[in-house]
């Protein structure tokens, strides 16, 4: 299988995932730049997947099914006045043509946001970005925290396919937080050579999420303790929800 990464609007992107000429694509905001992508390299979209209904990841999807009427367009109920063709909401297995996907529930950023895995690929969304988590627009901090969770009990090799370019901005963040720390000034680093270069930071890799990522970091008693919690006080989702609102006015 072939990862295809297209650049839309300012930041974001729209992913495909390819396999013998056929390809599923993912969060397809815009049309032309896929609809171009996939008429110059001879590939057949067989199903669109949406992970939740910001204007974003969506506003592409009605004039691909103009261009492509047998396109199937996964997603949750959220999305069903976007183009879905059939709804979603965590906790089933899609098998189509060569591809199957572990469909998981991530509430938090919207309230009915959905990931799409078939191992390695994470297709997250605006809940899992490198060095950072999407902002809690309709769910609750406690929500999002389990939706977190659960992508961060994937296996290490997964493949962060997250819908946006927010790499350098989130490593500020965690370079603020904890100024000191090796693996967030050595990916800091990494990050801004290739944003200098005009290159992505996308896909990254769970294993260095863990290390690098504050959102991922909520269980690290020296963080705990820079957030000003004790040992003794304070929860896992208590902390995470902290470094979310010192995130939202950062």
């Amino acid at each position: 299988m072939e990862l295809i990464r297209i650049p839309s609007l300012v930041d974001n992107y729209i992913w495909l995932l390819t396999y013998q000429g056929n390809c599923i694509i993912v969060d397809p905001g815009t049309f032309k730049p896929v609809q171009q992508f996939l008429e110059q390299n001879a590939i057949n979209p067989v199903a669109i997947l949406l992970t939740h209904h910001h204007h974003d990841h969506v506003d592409g999807v009605k004039e691909l099914q103009k261009y492509y009427p047998e396109l199937v367009v996964y997603g949750p109920l959220e999305t069903s006045s976007k183009g879905t063709t059939c709804v979603i909401k965590g906790g089933e297995q899609l098998n189509f043509a060569c591809f199957s996907w572990q469909i998981f529930a991530v509430p938090g950023h919207t309230l009915g946001h959905v990931a799409y895995y078939q191992k390695p690929y994470l297709f997250c969304g605006d809940t899992l970005f490198s060095g950072g988590c999407g902002r809690i627009f309709e769910g609750t901090a406690e929500q999002m925290f389990n939706s977190i969770e659960t992508l961060k009990a994937l296996p290490d090799e997964t493949l962060i396919c997250c819908a946006h370019e927010y790499t350098a901005a989130n490593m500020v963040f965690a370079s603020y937080l904890l100024p000191y720390d090796e693996a967030i000034e050595a990916y800091t680093l990494s990050v801004n050579e290739k944003r200098a270069q005009k290159q992505s930071t996308l896909p990254s890799q769970l294993i260095v999420e863990k290390k690098i990522n504050i959102f991922l970091r909520y269980d690290d008693p020296y963080l705990q303790k820079v957030l000003g919690f004790s040992t003794t006080i304070g929860s896992k989702c208590e902390v995470f929800a902290k470094i979310r609102k010192l995130k939202d006015s950062f």
